[in-house]
């Protein structure tokens, strides 16, 4: 197989933690004789400084001719002006509307071998295995009018949060038939006691659970739902929600894991790559954290796993996706761990070693 895949690094540790995918990539493409062509883009403040474009059309060229993107983090210090008209977060909002990534997939699933790093009492955590579908090009990211004006004499700032039925309904069915291939739940997260966008969008992910008689079906408030991640995860299923609410909600699931270094995403849309796959991006959720940027300490779990995801979504190549899968679970059995993982006393890992020691355990059995 020979695709093509574009990285881009972006900021902080996007470029640390996209070399581990890197290595990654080229060790699968080793192993079972593939030929993986890789080309490396700006996207982000990096953008920024070289082109003044948070999302250069050539990147964005790149990315729709691309059979696959593997992206890091934008962001940081840097370019932190609330005033400024050029953000980073627009190329990263720019990429999901150019290329139609309607749907994020964020799995939870803690690793066995992790369970005492997370915060949550170890007896919560064994069966959680959750996957959260968020609307990724609706809502209040992306809602219009979206300004700062002068109301009576003070500034006033308007964000609009605003979905469509059709919006709505494509991304249900999408969670609905995820849940057919999983264990057959479906939990729809919505604020629908307060927001008119979240009435329409219960009422409409219901009308859609109609045509899945087959898969069992429940709504909570997202403030219910915060609440139970934490106090039952092990119920859920698939949680489809909002674009904001599921942009809070993962970050809170990923304390059940024991880091947000761990937690792998897939964007995927409706357009299809030259070898009949979604065309999708695939990212850490966990941001550029420019406190740790350049220390060489980033986890690339999170990454590596997106990694496998890209693998089997955009590339069809499940084998090679439960090669790179297996080889993280062995490398944490082993006791291998990055710093945000390793307990008091525990020795860690750089970067560059735990991708190492994660490549080391990989093959095409």
């Amino acid at each position: 197989m020979n695709p093509t895949i574009i990285l881009l690094p972006g900021d902080g540790i996007g470029s640390e933690v996209v070399a581990a995918g890197q290595e990654v990539l080229e060790a699968v493409a080793d192993i079972f004789d593939h030929t993986f062509k890789m080309e490396t883009h700006l996207v982000g403040g990096a953008a920024i400084d070289a082109e003044g474009d948070p999302l250069p059309e050539e990147t964005l060229a790149a990315c729709r001719q691309a059979d696959a993107i593997l992206l890091g983090a934008v962001g940081g210090p840097k370019w932190d002006d609330p005033t400024a008209p050029v953000r980073p977060e627009q190329g990263l909002l720019g990429l999901r509307k150019g290329l139609e990534l309607f749907a994020n997939l964020r799995p939870v699933k803690p690793h066995a071998e992790l369970l005492s790093a997370s915060p949550l009492r170890p007896d919560l955590l064994p069966e959680v295995d959750l996957l959260v579908v968020r609307e990724l090009t609706g809502g209040i990211y992306f809602g219009r009018p979206r300004e700062r004006r002068q109301v009576n004499g003070e500034t006033q700032a308007v964000d609009t949060m605003a979905y469509t039925e059709s919006e709505v309904r494509r991304i249900a069915h999408l969670a609905f038939q995820l849940a057919g291939e999983r264990r057959g739940k479906v939990t729809s997260v919505d604020k629908a006691n307060v927001l008119e966008t979240s009435r329409l969008w219960r009422q409409t992910v219901t009308q859609v659970a109609e045509e899945y008689p087959q898969i069992e079906f429940e709504t909570l408030l997202v403030d219910a739902a915060t609440m139970h991640l934490i106090t039952r995860p092990a119920t859920f299923d698939v949680m489809v929600t909002t674009n904001m609410f599921g942009d809070i909600l993962t970050d809170e699931a990923s304390v059940l894991t024991g880091s947000m270094g761990n937690l792998p995403s897939a964007s995927l849309g409706e357009s299809r790559n030259r070898h009949g796959n979604p065309r999708g991006m695939y990212e850490p959720i966990h941001g550029s954290a420019p406190d740790i940027a350049g220390k060489r300490i980033a986890n690339p779990i999170g990454t590596i796993l997106s990694v496998a995801m890209l693998l089997r979504h955009s590339l069809g190549l499940e084998q090679e996706a439960r090669a790179v899968e297996s080889a993280v679970g062995e490398t944490l059995k082993a006791g291998c761990r990055t710093g945000d993982l390793a307990t008091p006393g525990e020795s860690a890992l750089n970067t560059a070693e735990m991708t190492k020691e994660i490549v080391r355990g990989m093959s095409d059995e």
